[in-house]
């Protein structure tokens, strides 16, 4: 759909209410469109992860003003996906189509020579039970012979 007032009349059609009800949320969900005026704007917030941001930004529910009857933020962000794109992406799937270029990682060594004080950096959870086991399945592929390689995952998309 071309405008966030056409979401809100689909989403007035099918939750109840009147379009203004939907109006503010469907404008979240495009609001990249006055950065990147054209359908690239939908990799900022047409995916899952937009979902469950506007379910931050929202609540789980949203108030109709129209008769005060509760609509959940979820199925309204996915309808909204769902009528722009088909199907509701991840995050992972725009972020794949991402070519990274040099500017995205200039200073992360920089920053992390910076801040280190010689010190291995802090661990990210996992124990030392977790790191033994890790050692234990690193030695067992060792001994096989062969690094195993998981087979590649194939991926369909609902329609």
């Amino acid at each position: 759909m071309s405008h966030p007032y056409y979401h809100a009349l689909s989403s007035a059609a099918r939750f109840g209410g009147v379009a203004d009800d939907y109006v503010e949320l469907h404008e979240w969900f495009d609001q990249a469109k006055a950065h990147c005026p054209d359908a690239r704007h939908r990799a900022v917030l047409h995916s899952s992860f937009g979902i469950y941001l506007a379910q931050q930004c929202f609540g789980e529910v949203i108030t109709r003003a129209s008769d005060r009857r509760k609509i959940p933020v979820r199925l309204i962000g996915e309808q909204h996906v769902l009528e722009d794109l088909g199907y509701i992406p991840t995050l992972h799937e725009w972020l794949r189509c991402l070519q990274p270029q040099p500017w995205m990682t200039q200073n992360t060594r920089s920053l992390s020579r910076e801040l280190s004080d010689g010190a291995p950096p802090p661990s990210r959870g996992g124990g030392t039970k977790a790191k033994q086991e890790l050692a234990k399945s690193k030695k067992k592929i060792a001994r096989k012979g062969a690094t195993r390689r998981a087979a590649p995952r194939v991926k369909t998309r609902k329609r």
